[in-house]
């Protein structure tokens, strides 16, 4: 359970990364100007309803003034501390070239006591991601290394998301792809299975309804549950709301504000 709570923020982004596709319209910042987003994420069981954590989302220029750096950050909520005795902060840096590929991944998890550093460097040239992993408690403890092979392509879980807002959708379509996640890759369907007004900050919105397959044997939450995704109709494709289904109960993920707001 304290692993699932853990990531539930990231969750809801793993589950939309967009690797490698079937041809498509090449994406596109234009749509995505820099901006934050905060989102509140909440569990329901039975007819109690909690509140597990807080995620915020940047986006803005990197140094260079091509690619895009997106952070994220993750933490749990009291509540979560109190009834299960866990808490989680998590921040997540992300580097994503105009192609719209992954350039590196730094990641600051920390749950409790436990302390990871890490970072995924991507190598086109080479065609292979490596992750690094380190515990700065442990100074003289050997890195856990992993390394994959890759393609032409590759984004993690952060970037994918802003890769599927970039895009056209299409009720009825289906998208292969690939998502990498510590230097493991993974493949991922993803149903685009509607279009649904919303209710959200922004107002009553027309939204696309999203359904990416990352539960079970074999994929990336090795678990039961399912995940349905939102995001509006319009040039920005905000994601307003996530919705999983898990053992656990169900977990809403709901846009709090957004930066700018038009």
């Amino acid at each position: 359970m304290k692993v699932f709570f853990r990531n539930i923020f990231v969750i809801c982004l793993v589950a939309i990364c967009v690797g490698q596709m079937r041809a498509q319209t090449p994406p596109s910042w234009e749509g995505i100007p820099p901006e934050t987003m905060t989102f509140e994420g909440k569990l329901t069981k039975l007819l109690a309803t909690i509140s597990i954590g807080d995620l915020t989302v940047v986006t803005k220029r990197a140094a260079n003034g091509k690619d895009m750096v997106v952070t994220t950050d993750a933490v749990s909520r009291g509540t979560l501390l109190k009834l299960f005795r866990f808490s989680f902060d998590e921040h997540y840096e992300s580097t994503i070239d105009p192609l719209f590929r992954s350039l590196k991944t730094v990641k600051h998890d920390v749950q409790k006591d436990r302390v990871r550093d890490s970072e995924a460097i991507f190598d086109y040239g080479q065609h292979r991601v490596t992750y690094v992993e380190t515990d700065p408690k442990s100074p003289n403890q050997p890195p856990r290394t992993i390394a994959s092979e890759i393609g032409d392509s590759m984004l993690d879980m952060i970037a994918g998301i802003f890769y599927l807002r970039s895009i056209p959708l299409k009720v009825g379509e289906k998208l292969d792809v690939q998502v990498s996640d510590s230097g493991l890759v993974y493949k991922v369907t993803v149903s685009v299975t509607g279009r649904e007004v919303q209710k959200s900050i922004l107002g009553n919105v027309m939204c696309w309804k999203v359904e990416p397959e990352i539960f079970g044997v074999a994929r990336l939450i090795d678990q039961k549950g399912k995940m349905t995704m939102w995001f509006t109709d319009d040039k920005r494709r905000v994601p307003v709301r996530t919705s999983i289904q898990t053992q656990f109960g169900r977990v809403e993920v709901k846009l709090k504000t957004i930066d700018p707001a038009k």
